[in-house]
């Protein structure tokens, strides 16, 4: 559904591509149904077991001979992406090449011991709940280096090298232990979504302020309607990733920034506080607990059906939900409410990022074959068919020009547009710290189920970010902004 004045899809692709990841100080980036996981320092030398060749066509030297392996997480984005079209563009470069295809949800359960064990698959998608831990399998020397791939001629104009054809976050939130180890392949917008359709037939206005919110959750649940639901048992992270944002909507990114630097009292900062206090009164008022027992599936079906307003997700949703999607149902964002009245950000900050984490194992059978792999995936002819299969955008400059965006895409580009330069800064603990980001997302369920108060739940978070700290063990890592 489009209206008089709103934005063109060119002017959408423009924002996305290019607007969106040039928001400015503290405007970090992340997103997608992953871990996130980058930042550091300037990148290391290129791998010197990955030389360059003199083959534009083949910069990495591949040999047309050994098999390729992908494993792909089979979450939002299906795996038809991959196995219909990029592992096909691979062939088609190398003929006569093999290539083997894993789809799951158990990334980590099942690739760990694999990569432990010295069997690695050559590309891996590391996303989705049961991600592996960026920081820990970089320790281990598990995760290739990808500035050759970033320094390589781009497979549409060999003149030009693949870092100048894609979105300068990506190469921002590559790194890891201040080195390119990561490709972040999806742009992603995380805020609150709701039903357009809903909100017009009812005449409800989406509300900008939190007395608007709560007002707006008695009036849905006079019509047996909760205001809020997340996943507590598949995807209580989104959660998490909700309260953090609305603690940097309240007191400024550099509240994320602190916990992200281990900063001592970062979890007890007012803001936060404040955040995990909301949240917590609007699951006791608006909220149900049956929904902690349900994945993200289960509670995703029940907004279809118009039975929770605001859901905590990022703009992947739209495509993983086209199956199930009714007619009725027209996927939009919206902005966290104003809390105190006076945030420090105003009111339409969003979070815009890059995501979707892809890796080259450094110790499989064919790293060549894997960097060429993401080479042929950053093509435009790559980009543009994970667009058209999946309906979200990547980062690859103009790929989808021409291509039908659904509402809820067209939707997150106005927000974008109107947030300007208050771009909500993603947490990268998530990636540098796993283990107190888990933490995290195990202790959001607690908190929200009124099991411990706001008040322990920054105390428990703030232990186990002390402890982090003061093991040796634990590369750490920093940010300015």
């Amino acid at each position: 559904m489009t209206h008089p004045g709103d934005i063109t899809r060119r002017q959408l692709l423009r924002r996305i591509g290019i607007t969106a990841l040039a928001a400015g100080p503290g405007a970090g980036l992340l997103g997608a149904c992953a871990t996130a996981g980058t930042g550091g320092e300037p990148s290391a030398a290129p791998s010197a077991s990955l030389p360059a060749s003199a083959d534009p066509k083949n910069p990495f030297g591949v040999d047309a001979k050994k098999p390729l392996e992908v494993v792909i997480f089979s979450g939002g984005y299906g795996d038809a992406y991959a196995k219909d079209l990029h592992e096909e563009l691979y062939k088609k470069a190398f003929a006569g090449v093999t290539v083997k295809h894993t789809a799951t949800q158990e990334i980590g359960t099942q690739l760990r011991p694999r990569l432990i064990g010295g069997d690695a698959p050559d590309v891996i998608n590391n996303s989705g709940p049961k991600s592996m831990d960026l920081a820990a399998l970089a320790a281990e020397g598990h995760l290739a280096d990808l500035t050759p791939l970033f320094d390589a001629p781009s497979v549409d104009d060999p003149a030009k090298k693949v870092r100048d054809t894609i979105t300068p976050a990506v190469l921002e939130n590559a790194k890891v232990t201040g080195k390119d180890l990561v490709l972040n392949y999806t742009v992603s917008h995380r805020a609150l979504w709701y039903n357009a359709k809903l909100f017009a037939a009812k005449g409800w206005t989406v509300p900008a302020t939190w007395e608007e919110f709560t007002a707006l959750g008695e009036t849905a649940k006079k019509e047996g309607i909760l205001l809020f639901a997340y996943p507590g048992q598949k995807g209580p992270y989104y959660q998490f990733w909700n309260v953090l944002y609305t603690a940097a909507k309240i007191g400024g990114n550099q509240v994320i920034i602190d916990i992200d630097n281990l900063v001592d009292n970062a979890w007890n900062a007012e803001p936060m506080k404040r955040a995990v206090t909301v949240w917590a009164d609007i699951q006791a008022k608006y909220g149900d607990k049956a929904y902690f027992g349900l994945d993200h599936t289960q509670t995703q079906i029940k907004q279809l059906q118009n039975k929770v307003l605001f859901y905590p997700v990022g703009s992947w949703i739209e495509n993983e939900m086209a199956k199930d999607k009714p007619d009725d149902f027209e996927y939009a964002i919206a902005p966290i409410p104003e809390v105190t009245g006076s945030d420090r950000m105003p009111y339409g900050a969003i979070q815009v990022g890059v995501g979707e984490n892809f890796v080259v194992a450094a110790k499989g059978e064919n790293p060549q074959g894997g960097l060429e792999y993401l080479r042929l995936m950053l093509s435009k002819e790559g980009a543009r068919g994970f667009t058209e299969k999946t309906k979200n955008v990547t980062v690859v400059n103009g790929a989808a020009e021409g291509v039908d965006l659904p509402a809820g895409l067209m939707s997150a580009a106005r927000a974008q547009d109107k947030a300007g330069q208050n771009i909500i800064t993603e947490a990268r603990f998530e990636g540098w710290y796993k283990e107190l980001f888990d933490y995290g997302t195990e202790q959001i369920n607690v908190v929200m189920a009124g099991r411990i108060t706001p008040e322990e739940f920054c105390a428990n978070l703030q232990k186990k970010a002390d402890a982090v700290k003061q093991d040796d063990a634990v590369t750490k890592q920093t940010r300015s902004q």
